[in-house]
């Protein structure tokens, strides 16, 4: 099975370039391109390079996401996410880190930090309107459709 082609360039030798660990993953692993392991003290939020760049075709977009497994083992997560990297940004690659745990944690180098999944995208066109059209809901916000949470 085979999708899109992304080029990838190396900035440094020692990169990892994406890979997706099993066949029918969703998202690749990035992994960091550090030269000796961080500390992160809980609280601590890390720019963490990658060490390449790419170039994504037009109409994509990659999303960077955390991992779950150091999320719910370590409390690591982003800060924002989920990233964007665009189609048209031909920059190094960063993962932004923030540490919700409670005890520090050690950025390893080539360590798996995040993941990327790329998705198609479309541009909407903006249309200004004096009224929008009715729906059951309407303007019913955060809640409005129930929890899911029955009482005991």
């Amino acid at each position: 099975m085979h999708g899109i082609q992304i080029q990838f360039k190396r900035l440094r030798a020692s990169a990892v370039l994406p890979t997706y660990q099993t066949e029918l993953a969703a998202g690749m692993d990035l992994s960091a391109d550090i030269d000796a392991p961080v500390v992160m003290q809980p609280g601590d939020i890390l720019l963490v390079s990658c060490g390449f760049a790419m170039a994504l075709p037009a109409g994509f977009e990659a999303q960077v996401r955390p991992r779950s497994g150091l999320a719910v083992k370590f409390g690591i997560s982003m800060p924002n996410a989920p990233g964007t990297i665009d189609a048209d940004y031909r920059g190094e690659v960063k993962v932004p880190l923030i540490n919700l745990g409670r005890t520090p944690f050690v950025v390893e180098p080539r360590m798996r930090i995040a993941q990327m999944v790329v998705a198609r995208v479309e541009r909407a066109q903006v249309i200004e309107v004096n009224e929008l059209t009715d729906t059951a809901r309407g303007t019913g916000g955060f809640g409005s459709t129930g929890t899911g949470h029955q009482p005991m």
